[in-house]
């Protein structure tokens, strides 16, 4: 009995880590990239959001000003927010990222969108994307893709 449970209990916590993968770290200048992902797609979705924590240890706001990858024709940086009761997602011209501080890149507020993809992003791959900082410069994260319901959150 207690050895038919705790391969239940095993086969349920392997079930909620499949899809997911170590998320990626970076650095450039005094801003460190940490627990970047991107979210799987299925077959002609045109669209992902990627996420991560931007820390900039540096003694001045830097903001990131742009994002492009390869696998995807077009990427934007995003905000969500509530106005009134309706949730509003568009697209913004910077993300900034205070002295000594940090921001997360989560659902339901600021993200990237790889729109255009070019094709499906599939569990266990990684993706490419290059982002560039108004003052610490450009750095290429390699994001894992995970698994719908995958996101991971590991701060």
């Amino acid at each position: 009995m207690i050895k038919n449970q705790t391969v239940w209990l095993f086969s349920i916590a392997l079930m909620a880590f499949t899809g997911c993968v170590q998320a990626q770290e970076a650095k450039v200048g005094s801003i460190k990239i940490e627990n970047a992902y991107v979210r799987a797609t299925a077959p002609g979705q045109p669209a992902a959001g990627a996420f991560m924590k931007i820390e900039n240890g540096g003694t001045a706001a830097d903001q990131l000003v742009s994002a492009s990858s390869p696998a995807a024709g077009e990427v934007q940086l995003h905000q969500m927010s509530m106005e009134g009761n309706v949730m509003k997602m568009g697209q913004v011209k910077d993300i900034v990222v205070p002295a000594n501080g940090s921001v997360d890149l989560k659902p339901g507020g600021y993200h990237i969108m790889l729109m255009n993809i070019k094709a499906p992003l599939k569990a266990g791959e990684t993706v490419p994307v290059k982002l560039k900082f108004a003052k610490a410069g450009e750095v290429e994260v390699k994001l894992p893709v995970n698994a719908v319901g995958g996101g991971m959150n590991m701060h």
